[in-house]
């Protein structure tokens, strides 16, 4: 009996210990995305701006203890610089918003790639990734004709996505999943702002469904990868 008492919790029982603080997050994602689909944009609007700090809510809800390490602070950079990139027309009014956009999010890209390729690196880059170096080629020949004066920002952002997406491919498949998800994202939204004839109506909610599926499945793993740290007394 007393050797029984030594055995860790049934794992059985971790996934849904882990989900718990992020449902906030998955209710508004719903609301939020549902309201795109409907065009109910009094309800889309705001729900948006409550995406990325409810996700970080989550994060130091279930990392509660852990938020001075490496890897959650980072993680927590990356989700603030993409709420900023979320509300970018409305934080910054006096610039571009579309310009505004891309440097915030290419910032939470970098924190992003930093946190995958030198803290939580499980492997080297698998070789399927060639398909993000085809992806960037692809859509720049696509958009080209319609990016004008952007097309340098438009093409170092893509390569800042690749790279995120790249980086991702080493810390494990939950966050793997979410780096493509984000990328998925950010590909319908270029097709979005620059090619004339796209459906806003159908890329605008798949826009923010693989955006917070991104986002979420990103933060999860990394939840999941310091928890897993923790219960093997790793130090990042």
């Amino acid at each position: 009996m007393a050797s029984t008492r030594t055995h860790p919790r049934p794992p059985s029982t971790a996934p849904a210990r882990l989900l718990i603080p992020f449902t906030p997050y998955a209710i508004i994602t719903v609301v939020h995305v549902t309201a795109l689909a409907v065009g109910a944009t009094a309800i889309a609007a705001p729900t948006k701006l409550l995406l990325m700090p409810l996700l970080a809510v989550g994060v130091v809800w279930a990392l509660r203890g852990e938020i001075a390490r490496t890897p959650v602070i980072l993680l927590l950079v990356a989700l603030g610089l993409s709420w900023l990139g979320d509300g970018a027309g409305t934080f910054f009014p006096f610039a571009p918003t579309v310009v505004m956009m891309l440097l915030c999010f290419g910032l939470a890209h970098a924190a992003y790639i930093v946190l995958f390729w030198r803290v939580l690196a499980r492997r080297p880059v698998p070789p399927w990734t060639i398909v993000y170096a085809l992806w960037w080629g692809a859509l720049l020949a696509v958009l080209w004709p319609h990016l004008g004066t952007l097309l340098i920002p438009v093409a170092i952002y893509g390569l800042v996505l690749g790279g995120t997406a790249v980086a991702s491919s080493r810390a494990g498949a939950m966050i793997a999943v979410g780096g493509a998800f984000f990328l998925t994202s950010d590909s319908i939204l270029a097709f979005e702002l620059f090619w004339p004839e796209a459906p806003v109506a159908v890329t605008g909610p798949l826009v923010m469904l693989t955006y917070t599926l991104g986002q979420g499945l990103i933060a999860l793993g990394v939840v999941r990868a310091m928890s897993s740290l923790g219960t093997r007394g790793g130090r990042r």
